[in-house]
């Protein structure tokens, strides 16, 4: 067991032999720390939180109580193998998230990446992989193989299909069942998540200009209302694509994919 001299742990949390737990680190009452785990420096537990599997956590990542971060897939098909999940720096993971760690099936590897905020009652799934600055709101489900690009937002009692794809800075709303892809910049609402427009705050917020936002208006009328069916449609916006961000999303919907395209309503 691999603990600094600078940690500090309650008298009442159990630390099993071989975990590694780096200066700095705060571990609260009746924490359960298990023997693959590595914390890097400044990462708190609060009380009551459980680590275990093969899981690294980010250095200053703060994770509330009640937590149960790195168990097993739940996922019939998991037989034992060696997985494990990676959290990266600086995220807040609140009461009663639940992280799983990966299966062979999906590369072994459940990963999180920076400044991430994982409101109460969240589960993240075997195998998905989270961007930067993802925020999953109250109560979100994130099933197994899933990707969300940085800086997307999910609204709380939401839940992504497995396999789902969101792209970067899209918006889901509270309450939707998300069954398909979300193309970058989205905005996704209703109870069975249907693609109502762009994610225009988000932007703003990130100091977009108005000539990439106006291109990207553009290219989402034209894959809203243009000829042909959607793949047409994204050829065909494709052709004329001078912003990077409607670039980005073109690349998005003409990546590899196991699910089809929210499309425009």
């Amino acid at each position: 067991m691999a603990v600094s001299p600078d940690a500090s742990i309650h008298a009442s949390a159990v630390i099993e032999e071989g975990a590694s737990i780096a200066a700095g680190c705060q571990i609260g009452p009746f924490c359960v720390v298990g023997a693959q785990v590595v914390l890097h420096e400044n990462v708190e537990l609060k009380s009551h939180v459980v680590i275990t599997g093969d899981t690294e956590v980010g250095e200053d990542t703060v994770i509330f109580s009640f937590a149960v971060i790195g168990e097993i897939p739940q996922d019939l098909k998991f037989k034992g193998e060696a997985s494990k999940l990676v959290i990266g720096k600086r995220n807040r993971i609140r009461e009663h998230v639940t992280m799983n760690a990966g299966t062979e099936g999906g590369g072994g590897v459940t990963k999180i990446g920076d400044d991430g905020l994982f409101m109460a009652g969240c589960h993240v799934a075997h195998d998905v992989q989270i961007g930067d600055r993802v925020i999953l709101v109250n109560s979100v489900a994130v099933a197994g193989h899933c990707i969300l690009e940085e800086d997307v937002i999910v609204g709380g009692l939401s839940g992504i299909h497995q396999f789902v794809r969101i792209g970067r800075g899209a918006i889901i709303g509270a309450v939707c069942m998300v069954t398909n892809d979300v193309i970058p910049y989205g905005l996704v609402q209703g109870p069975r998540g249907q693609l109502d427009g762009l994610n225009l705050v988000g932007l703003k917020r990130r100091g977009v200009s108005r000539t990439d936002i106006s291109a990207l208006r553009s290219a989402f009328q034209a894959l809203a209302q243009g000829e042909g069916a959607f793949a047409e449609r994204v050829a065909a916006v494709s052709k004329e694509a001078d912003s990077a961000y409607v670039k980005e999303i073109v690349d998005f919907v003409m990546g590899d994919s196991d699910r089809s395209f929210l499309t425009p309503r």
